[in-house]
């Protein structure tokens, strides 16, 4: 049952809420406000589909973004409470599968680093970022993920490392990691409209669930932006949740696993959530000019700071379109969620929360929403004008140095995927995860996407061999450079067991050439090790140790008579002298 927020001294918060609502231009807005085991307010103001003006309520599924990842810790915690992993062990010894970048990080990296983002390995977000990988596939690419900074040294949040605890967790539970989490946490909490994927929530009988709109970058027209994606599983920040359900959330909690007269959760689970980490970092202080919290210091899955003398503990969540921030004042057990569909209206999820905990602890007013806002504008004329002004910077009078077909093909990177490049003939093409944009040249053998709104803008600076053909496509990934490798065409099966058979140069040795089990032409010397050919064109093909070097099978009549060599300064023809294989 819901009670009086105005018990807390918060005034009309319907009012207060619903001005913000058309002050800002906010879609739509959610709030949850619990003390001790009191669920005060939860409700929603605006529309969760602003399209059609349907009504935001506190049963709305709502995406809930990076306060998934409490859910995430408090499951990993309660597989150490069990005695099944450890915090503070290296978690290679419990999860041997599991590698990291080197030896060293492999030889200490804990679950506790983890989970409080203290590995010092960037994000590399655009991994996982819809990505069709599962999350096994997540797991088995952190070891291309390279440090920048020295473990634990400083916080740097990483999205894949609670990926890969989410593998870690069914490996060790036998249990899907949402299954665990589902089987643990909502089911005895009784969290019944509180789903792992946004295709769930779009499968709800009620059909009541938030779209993502926003205004546009240079108006204030709403436009619907992308939504995430229906089958994107992710126990870094796929869960929907419901205020009702979020408000129950919190005051288990505030009570340390205590809800309804049952301990739910481990007290010692939450807490060790609580234990203070590294800093937070501070930057958005000095772009501001004032501070709202303090001395910020992340746990795992939530973070703890000062809030104008009072020990508050939060974790916000942002997806396009959607921003929450669920917190609460341990001391006082007073807790405030916040929902808000809107990018332009991002900052209410924080705003609000400082607002109303001002007014619950009798504090004197400061608007933080005023403040937000001020500078929300600011920041959005500023980039209108800055691409106003923007203009092309290419070399001028350059061209591609291949025709437009050369540079087609699939490139592949071993943790991204794939990049694919078509053409209609007259222009190229970019397909990159749901992207396909245009690509337009730019200068010399770089090509750029336009700059969508929705997609944004993409660079693909085109790269040549020794040989001159187009074998890689750079782009920037996550702050650096990802080089994606030309996927060879093969020739087909039959062909390439033409190839097969023993081959002798010019001084009598005898070169033998073999199909590996994977279909790769093994080229094999006498005492040498084994030579991959890797495709280069028809029954061209050049080698993986020396790529200047060139070779190609000659055929006639439809059988293989010969194999040249050759490189920069010479060419040799080895002649085939029968179909065995020495």
């Amino acid at each position: 049952m819901l009670s009086d927020p105005g018990k807390l001294g918060l005034g009309d918060v319907d009012a207060y809420v619903e001005t913000l609502v058309r002050d800002w231009h906010a879609p739509g807005i959610g709030v949850s406000i619990v003390r001790n085991d009191e669920v005060l307010l939860a409700r929603g103001y605006g529309h969760r589909d602003a399209a059609n003006a349907l009504p935001f309520t506190a049963s709305t599924l709502f995406p809930i973004a990076s306060n998934t990842k409490l859910f995430a810790a408090i499951a990993a915690g309660l597989l150490v409470e069990r005695g099944l992993l450890s915090f503070d062990e290296p978690i290679r010894n419990a999860v041997p599968s599991l590698r990291f970048y080197d030896q060293p990080l492999d030889a200490a990296v804990t679950l506790r680093d983890m989970l409080g983002h203290k590995t010092g390995v960037p994000r590399y977000d655009m991994i996982w970022y819809e990505s069709d990988y599962s999350t096994k596939d997540l797991f088995e690419r952190i070891r291309f993920m390279k440090p920048i900074a020295p473990l634990r040294s400083r916080i740097i949040y990483n999205n894949m490392m609670y990926e890969a605890v989410g593998h870690i967790i069914e490996l060790i539970s036998g249990k899907p990691w949402h299954q665990f989490v589902s089987d643990e946490i909502l089911t005895p909490l009784g969290m019944h409209r509180t789903l792992f994927t946004y295709g769930d929530a779009k499968a709800d009988r009620r059909g009541d669930y938030a779209l993502p709109f926003s205004e546009r970058r240079d108006s204030d027209e709403f436009w619907q932006l992308p939504a995430p994606k229906d089958d994107d599983c992710s126990p870094a920040g796929s869960i929907v949740a419901s205020l009702d359900d979020i408000a129950r959330w919190s005051i288990m909690l505030m009570n340390n696993g205590l809800i309804d007269g049952k301990q739910l959760i481990p007290a010692s689970v939450l807490n060790a959530t609580l234990t203070p980490g590294l800093p937070w970092p501070s930057g958005m202080s000095d772009v501001l000019g004032f501070e709202s919290d303090l001395n910020g210091i992340y746990g795992m899955g939530r973070m703890t700071a000062a809030f104008r003398g009072h020990l508050l503990t939060s974790h916000g969540g942002a997806l396009r379109g959607f921003h929450s921030q669920v917190s609460y004042l341990p001391k006082e057990k007073i807790g405030i969620s916040v929902f808000v569909i809107g990018d332009h209206c991002a900052p209410l999820s924080n705003a609000i929360g400082f607002d109303l905990y001002s007014r619950a602890l009798g504090l004197d007013a400061t608007d933080w929403t005023a403040r937000l806002y001020e500078f929300g504008v600011k920041e959005k004329n500023t980039m209108r004008e800055a691409r106003e002004r923007s203009v092309p910077r290419g070399v001028p009078n350059t061209c591609p140095s291949h025709g437009l077909g050369d540079y087609v093909g699939s490139y592949e990177h071993p943790a991204y995927g794939q990049l694919h490049i078509t053409t209609d003939g007259t222009q190229l093409q970019f397909g990159f995860r749901h992207i396909n944009q245009p690509l337009n040249h730019f200068h010399y053998d770089r090509f750029d996407t336009p700059d969508d709104e929705a997609d944004g803008g993409w660079s693909v600076l085109f790269l040549t061999s020794a040989l001159g053909d187009i074998d890689r496509a750079a782009m920037r990934l996550d702050e650096a450079e990802a080089v994606f490798v030309r996927r060879p065409i093969r020739p087909d099966a039959e062909l390439l067991a033409k190839l097969v058979g023993t081959y002798e140069t010019p001084f009598g040795i005898k070169i033998g050439v073999k199909l590996s089990r994977d279909g790769d032409i093994l080229l094999s010397s006498p005492g040498e090790p084994a030579n991959v050919l890797e495709t280069f064109g028809g029954l061209q093909f050049r080698s993986s140790a020396f790529p200047d070097v060139t070779f190609e099978f000659v055929l006639e009549e439809g059988h293989v008579t010969a194999l040249r060599h050759w490189d920069a300064h010479a060419e040799i023809e080895w002649t085939r002298i029968d179909d065995a294989v020495p």
